[in-house]
C-alpha cells in the first residue's frame, strides 16, 4: 500500500486513483485478501480446529469454518487477554485490545486490535479524506475535534486495552496521518486524555474559540458528541468569553495536566472575547452557531447514521448552512467502507467497501420483507433455513443483508450484527447504506422491531411535540415482562413542559407507528399489552452518559442505548428512577 508510506505528502488524486484501481476487480482482490489472511493465520489453534489444512480458497473456507458471534470467540479472546501468546486466533501475538462502547449490552466487548487494523484505519481515513477534500477543499487550518481518550489499562496478561478511539489517538502513525491531511487538532493531548470529560469538553470549546478563524472542520467520532458539546456551550459561553478576555482558565478546570497545557495557549484577548460575545447575543435560539463561531469552517464531520440519526436534526440547527458530512463505516471489530460520496446528506449516506481490508460476506434478509408484507406467517421464521451468505460482488442493489467479516485481527466469518442495504456499486464494489443494528430488537412473542423501527416511531410522535415548539432530547426503550402480557416501554426526555393531552396523543402515535405485522396482530388480540410512554426528568440521559464515562468509557464512543435489556440493571435504574409522567396507549382500545 503505497499510500501508507507517504506520510509526509498527501496526494489526493493519487489516493483516489489507487482506490479506483482497487475496486475495479473487487472479486479478485477479495480472493487475494482471504488468501493472505489464511496464509498468515492458518496455523492458529482456531483455524486448525476447522480442518482447513492449508487451503485458502473461498469455497473451502466457507465449507469448513462456521459463522460465529462474539460470544463464540469469547473463550479464545479471554485466553489472549490473560496472557496466552500462543497462536490462538492470529499467527502473530495480539498487542492491544479494543473495547466496544458497551452501551448495547451494558458491558464492553473485548476485540483484538493489531497493526493490520491500524493500517486499514489509515487507509480508510485517507481514502474518504481524498474524496471529501476534492469536494470541500481545506487548507492548512485546524480541526475542532470533540474527542476524548479513556483510560488505557493493562489486562491480566499485560496487554494494553482501551476504546478504539483511545488506541487510535495514542498512535503516532495515526497522528502523522492527521497531520498529513492538514487537520491538526485544536486541543493538546492533555485535553484529549484529560481525567474528567466535563473539563476536557470545556477546554475543547475554549481551544476552538482561541483558534476560531483557523478552524476548518468541526468533528467527532459520533454526531451525539458534537450536539452534546454545543448544548454545553449554551450554558458556559459567557464563562468561556471571560477566560479569553482575562487569559486565565476558569477554576472549574482542576486537572493540573490540563491547566498547564491550557496556560500555554491562553493570552488575554478582550477583542476576541467581545467578538464572540456579540455573535452569541445576535443568534436566534442558537441557530447557525457553528458557522458564526468558526467563519472559515467548511463542514461538520462525524458518524451520523444508525443510532446517531436522531441527533442530525439538532446538529443541522447548530450547523445552519454548513454541510453535514458522514464519517466512514466501521465498528470496534474493524472497518468496512469509506464515504466516497461526501455530498450526500446523512440520511442518504453510502459507504464503498474497501475489498483489501478484510473478507466480506452478506446474509440476505429478504425473508424479513415478506413478513412485513404479511405474505409469510412470522411464526414460520424460526423454521426457515438461514439463507446462504453471498460474496461481496454477488450482492444485489436494493436488497438488505447482515454483514459477515473475516479480518486480519483474528475474526473469521464473524457476524457483525449490522443490517445494510445495497444502494449501488462503485466500479465492482458495493456501496452500502447502514440500516440498523440487527440485534437491537424489541420483541415479546412474534413481534420483531429493530432500532430503525423504534427511531421511525419516535420521529412520527415527535412531530406532535414540534407543534408545541418542543423536541425529544433523547430516548430509549425497554420490554416490560413484569406483567402478563408484556408491553413496550418508551422513555422520553422532552425539552420543556408538554401538555398531558399532547403526551397522550404521542403515546398513541408511538403505538400505532410500530407497523411490524407481528406487533400489530399481537396488539389487536391483546397478546401484547398497550405501549407505555414514560417521560423522564431533564438531564436523565446526561446521567446515563456520566455513568458510562464513570465506568471507564470514552465520551467520544458513547451511544445512547436504544433498548435497555434485562441485564442492564444500572441503566434501567437510572431511567426508571427519573420517571415523572407515565401514559398508556389507547390506540388499539
Amino acid at each position: 500500500m503505497r499510500m501508507l508510506d507517504k506520510m509526509d505528502k498527501f496526494d489526493t488524486e493519487e489516493i483516489i486513483e489507487e482506490f479506483e484501481a482497487l475496486t475495479l476487480d473487487a472479486e479478485n482482490v477479495q480472493r487475494e485478501t482471504l488468501k493472505k489472511i489464511l496464509e498468515e493465520n492458518g496455523d492458529t489453534e482456531y483455524l486448525r480446529k476447522w480442518g482447513l489444512n492449508g487451503r485458502t480458497d473461498p469455497k473451502s473456507f466457507k465449507a469448513c469454518v462456521p459463522l460465529v458471534t462474539h460470544k463464540d470467540l469469547e473463550p479464545y479472546i479471554h485466553r489472549i487477554t490473560d496472557g496466552d501468546d500462543s497462536p490462538i486466533l492470529t499467527g502473530k501475538p495480539i498487542p492491544t485490545i479494543s473495547l466496544s462502547s458497551g452501551t448495547t449490552q451494558g458491558k464492553p466487548k473485548f476485540v483484538p486490535f493489531n497493526d493490520e487494523l491500524m493500517q486499514s484505519t489509515i487507509q480508510i481515513y485517507k481514502t474518504s479524506f481524498a474524496f471529501r477534500n476534492r469536494e470541500f477543499p481545506i487548507g492548512n487550518g485546524k480541526s475542532l475535534q470533540f474527542i476524548y481518550g479513556s483510560r488505557q489499562f493493562k489486562t491480566k496478561g499485560g496487554l494494553a486495552a482501551g476504546t478504539a478511539t483511545t488506541n487510535l489517538y495514542r498512535s503516532s502513525q495515526f497522528k502523522n496521518t492527521l497531520n498529513a491531511v492538514q487537520s491538526t487538532c485544536c486541543s493538546p493531548d492533555e485535553v484529549i486524555f484529560g481525567p474528567d470529560f466535563h473539563q476536557s469538553l470545556y477546554c475543547h470549546l475554549l481551544c476552538g474559540l482561541v483558534y476560531c478563524d483557523e478552524v476548518q472542520v468541526v468533528s467527532s467520532t459520533f454526531a451525539h458528541s458534537i450536539v452534546h458539546a454545543f448544548r454545553a456551550f449554551e450554558h458556559v459561553w459567557e464563562e468561556l468569553c471571560t477566560d479569553i478576555r482575562d487569559g486565565v482558565l476558569t477554576s472549574r478546570v482542576t486537572a493540573q495536566s490540563i491547566r498547564t497545557a491550557m496556560s500555554k495557549l491562553l493570552k488575554p484577548d478582550p477583542e476576541l472575547a467581545d467578538k464572540i460575545y456579540a455573535k452569541c447575543l445576535g443568534l436566534s435560539n442558537w441557530y447557525g452557531l457553528i458557522p458564526q463561531l468558526f467563519p472559515n469552517a467548511k463542514y461538520v464531520y462525524g458518524i451520523m447514521t444508525g443510532s446517531m440519526e436522531p441527533y442530525v436534526k439538532k446538529l443541522r440547527h447548530y450547523a445552519g448552512e454548513l454541510p453535514l458530512l458522514c464519517a466512514d463505516y466501521g465498528s470496534s471489530e474493524g472497518w468496512i467502507g469509506a464515504n466516497v460520496n461526501p455530498k450526500l446528506p446523512p440520511e442518504l449516506a453510502t459507504y464503498a467497501v474497501l475489498p483489501n481490508i478484510g473478507y466480506f460476506e452478506f446474509i440476505p434478509l429478504r425473508v424479513r420483507d415478506f413478513v412485513e408484507q404479511g405474505t409469510i406467517d412470522p411464526t414460520f421464521l424460526s423454521m426457515e433455513a438461514e439463507p446462504v451468505p453471498v460474496g461481496l460482488t454477488e450482492v444485489k442493489v436494493g436488497e438488505e443483508y447482515e454483514v459477515i467479516v473475516t479480518s486480519f485481527a483474528g475474526l473469521y466469518r464473524y457476524r457483525l450484527g449490522d443490517v445494510v442495504k445495497v444502494k449501488g456499486f462503485h466500479n465492482s464494489t458495493p456501496e452500502l447504506q447502514f440500516v440498523c443494528r440487527g440485534n437491537l430488537l424489541l420483541t415479546i412473542n412474534i413481534d420483531k422491531n429493530t432500532e430503525k423501527d423504534l427511531q421511525l416511531a419516535v420521529e412520527a410522535a415527535a412531530k406532535l411535540l414540534a407543534e408545541e415548539k418542543l423536541e425529544v432530547v433523547d430516548f430509549t426503550s425497554h420490554v416490560d415482562l413484569s406483567t402478563e402480557p408484556g408491553h413496550y416501554v418508551i422513555f422520553w426526555e422532552v425539552s420543556g413542559e408538554a401538555s398531558e393531552e399532547v403526551l397522550k396523543e404521542c403515546c398513541n402515535c408511538l403505538d400505532r407507528s410500530f407497523v411490524d405485522a407481528g406487533y400489530v396482530g399481537s396488539r389487536k388480540v391483546n397478546a401484547i399489552a398497550p405501549l407505555e410512554l414514560r417521560v423522564v426528568r431533564r438531564g436523565t440521559f446526561h446521567k446515563i452518559l456520566d455513568h458510562y464515562v464513570g465506568s471507564g468509557g470514552a465520551l467520544s464512543q458513547f451511544k445512547t442505548p436504544r433498548c435497555v435489556g434485562p441485564t442492564n440493571n444500572s441503566l434501567l435504574q437510572i431511567v426508571s428512577g427519573n420517571v415523572v409522567q407515565s401514559y398508556f396507549s389507547t390506540a388499539f382500545s
